[in-house]
């Protein structure tokens, strides 16, 4: 959520901070903003909507300054509007801050400080910090970090801070507190920003922020202390993200891109974990074989895309490991009173790792001494700091705010984790294990093969896009599926979507069954008893007149005699099955969305990466 960044250097900071945030993009905002260090001290253009905004109004009214700060922002606090946009200055005008997070007790914060004589332009919360920042320096704190320190040191929640003040003239501050913020460290520059891809231009190395960490970025380099003032020593760490990773490549989205990146992803995740060695290798996990004997529970929390992951994840550990496994959105996991054993396995899953009721979760686990393993895709991230172990999904930065290349990469991480686990815990013998990566060889080509058929899914897509709804319906492992195709659906066509497990549609959505609405029947052929119940379903939806888009097997004439549309997957065994039907699944999607005409890299109202509750 929200996207941040500054810079420091001997360069005009506008074009740097635009294409910055233009590079933030996928991360979902509604407006957006820059402040300057110019001669006439700060100066601020901002906007609603896009950025081509903000071009605009650059366009109309040139600026040029440095150091600056820069920001799209995700209304939290007030409607999206110019006096809600960020960048938010202090009553002189002489402060100007950019922030991601919430300030939670900015109520009580705004009134203290309407009390001392401060008048506040915006609904945000955000405002509240340039005003405190003031305070302190009225106060008698003794230095622009000290007044920074002072103020945070009163506000509860979660910020990743930019500042400027009009009397430095050659500095950025930066602050982080459960809110994902990085220093970059160029050649002659410096910058922050909420995630590598915005500055990987232009830089050669990166400092990720610890919570209560403070950075001052000046020309000749940057300082990183606590809000107690005490200097402290960074990890700083070589950026191992190669700048054309970041761009489109000829394709027409981010999206389409990383839907054609899947097979070479799972491929290398596959290859890394599995070549040459006969088995599945995790040893680097620190999982030993003693610990998984006496496991006796595995939970799986996580948030949204990720969660549907989780389920696959379930159905699969439970399958070939023979433990109990729970899953649990983030969300609600905290507030339930969870019951959390030491011999419970805490399992994570988060694309970005800052997903802010996923860390919240995470935490509590380990309050409970739970060891947790986190499956992520961003080294660096919280996440990935505060596990015991991890286990990377390696899907490359990941553009698109509606996920495709990082769902399937958490599947395959579940499928090499759940054949580890079964091989120590004795419950699967190394044939079934070498059968299983056999079939997992098959997937990446498989892939291909539904990608090669791109033309047909559009064609079905532009037949069904115009109706209000649409209904997904799958069994076992496919029931995740029919949740994350319903998903995609609603993310980036805006066709309202419901996925459910095929055996409940008698339990109410058989209601909402007639001759307009499409319902997507996942019926790939697998086990005798799973698809033949399946068929029962599809029968059932013809017989209420009911549109069915099937995704089947190759070679199956079964289905046509009641599907009016039929999408073909290669045969693959039923509990890797999922990996290839999800891709049909969002090739209709992406080829809905663009009958419809939305914004299919930045579909309105949602973020990339969810870091407030």
């Amino acid at each position: 959520m929200c996207g941040i960044v500054g810079y420091v250097g001997p360069q005009d900071a506008v074009p740097l901070l635009v294409d910055g945030l233009k590079r933030l993009e996928y991360r979902g905002y509604d407006s957006g903003g820059i402040a300057l260090h110019t001669s006439e001290g700060i100066v601020f253009r901002k906007c609603v909507g896009r950025l081509t905004e903000l071009e605009r109004d650059l366009d109309a009214r040139p600026v040029t300054g440095r150091p600056g700060i820069g920001h799209t922002r995700w209304a939290t606090h007030g409607e999206p509007s110019v006096r809600n946009s960020h960048p938010h200055l202090d009553g002189s005008g002489r402060i100007a801050v950019v922030h991601n997070g919430i300030i939670e007790n900015d109520q009580e914060l705004r009134e203290q400080l309407q009390a001392q004589g401060h008048t506040f332009l915006s609904e945000t919360d955000t405002e509240v910090i340039p005003h405190l920042i003031e305070q302190a320096l009225k106060d008698g704190a003794a230095s622009p970090e000290a007044a920074i320190a002072q103020a945070l040191k009163q506000a509860r929640g979660a910020y990743a801070l930019g500042i400027l003040f009009a009397d430095q003239p050659d500095t950025v501050y930066a602050a982080r507190l459960g809110s994902p913020l990085i220093v970059g460290l160029g050649a002659d520059a410096h910058f922050i920003a909420s995630d590598v891809p915005a500055i990987v231009h232009h830089i050669d190395q990166v400092i990720y922020l610890n919570d209560g960490e403070m950075a001052v970025l000046q020309p000749d380099g940057v300082r990183i202390l606590d809000l107690d003032g005490q200097a402290l020593t960074p990890e700083v760490k070589p950026v191992d993200l190669a700048p054309e990773a970041a761009e489109m490549a000829g394709f027409e989205t981010f999206m389409l891109k990383e839907i054609h990146e899947q097979p070479r992803v799972l491929r290398g995740l596959l290859e890394k974990h599995t070549h040459k060695k006969g088995h599945v290798d995790l040893t680097d996990l620190g999982l030993s074989a003693d610990y998984l004997q006496q496991l006796r529970r595995i939970m799986i929390v996580s948030c949204g895309t990720a969660y549907h992951a989780a389920m696959y994840g379930k159905f699969l550990l439970e399958h070939v490991t023979g433990l109990a496994v729970e899953t649990d959105l983030g969300s609600e996991f905290r507030y339930r009173s969870p019951r959390i054993e030491q011999d419970t396995l805490f399992v994570a899953v988060s694309q970005s790792g800052e997903t802010a009721d996923t860390l919240a979760s995470l935490r509590l686990a380990r309050e409970r001494h739970c060891r947790v393993l986190s499956i992520c895709n961003a080294p660096g991230s919280s996440l990935v700091r505060e596990s015991d172990a991890v286990l990377f999904t390696e899907a490359g930065p990941e553009i698109g705010v509606a996920s495709t290349k990082a769902y399937t990469a958490q599947l395959m991480a579940f499928a090499l984790l759940s054949m580890a686990m079964g091989r120590a815990r004795g419950e699967i013998t190394s044939e079934q294990e070498q059968a299983w990566i056999k079939a997992l060889e098959q997937v990446p080509n498989a892939i291909h093969y539904m990608i090669e058929r791109a033309d047909h899914i559009r064609a079905i897509a532009d037949k069904h896009h115009d109706g209000p709804s649409a209904l997904y319906l799958g069994r076992r492992f496919n029931y995740p599926t029919a949740l994350e195709g319903a998903l995609k659906n609603k993310e980036i066509s805006y066709q309202h979507a419901e996925g459910y497990a095929a055996g409940e549609m008698k339990h109410g959505p058989i209601a909402l069954i007639n001759e307009y609405l499409p319902v997507i029947c996942i019926c790939t052929k697998t086990t005798d008893e799973v698809y033949e119940k399946m068929v029962s379903n599809m029968r059932e939806v013809e017989a209420r007149h009911g549109r069915i888009i099937a995704i089947a097997t190759d070679g199956d004439t079964h289905v046509q005699a009641f599907a009016e549309d039929i999408i073909y997957v290669p045969p693959m065994c039923e509990e890797f099955s999922p990996l290839v039907n999800v891709v049909a699944l969002q090739l209709l999607a992406y080829y809905a969305a663009q009958a419809r005409g939305t914004d299919i890299d930045k579909p309105r109202n949602l973020a990339k990466s969810v870091t407030v509750e």
